[in-house]
């Protein structure tokens, strides 16, 4: 049997809750970002402030690491061996990634874990 071969990550994130008097919320938020804790109250999730998107995610990731790279889909497709048009399938969420295509993406784009195409 394998053992593990990767450090588990430290640095996860926690959400807590609170209850108290309103008059001393905005002391516990200042209390609490001195600590690295964020107000969220105000948030909402990006499905529903991006509805646009829903459905192809994953095209979405990818039309979005390409541009954070300053790529063409000429260039990309030049770079992974994956021809253009699947690119641009791909990314109009027409074509699915897979996982041995994510992994040359995520080499050319420099994203550092692949899943994020899936």
């Amino acid at each position: 049997m394998l053992g593990r071969t990767k450090k588990r990550r430290t640095d996860q994130t926690i959400v807590l809750t609170f209850r108290g008097p309103e008059s001393n919320r905005q002391a516990a938020v200042e209390s609490l970002s001195s600590l690295g804790f964020v107000d969220t109250t105000d948030s909402i999730p990006w499905r529903q402030a991006f509805p646009e998107f829903e459905g192809n995610e994953s095209g979405t990731v990818l039309r979005g690491a390409r541009l954070k790279e300053e790529m063409t889909q000429k260039e990309l497709a030049e770079k992974t061996g994956i021809p253009q048009r699947h690119i641009s399938e791909m990314e109009n969420g027409k074509r699915a990634i897979g996982k041995s295509r994510a992994e040359k993406l995520a080499t050319a784009l420099n994203v550092p874990d692949y899943r994020v195409f899936l």
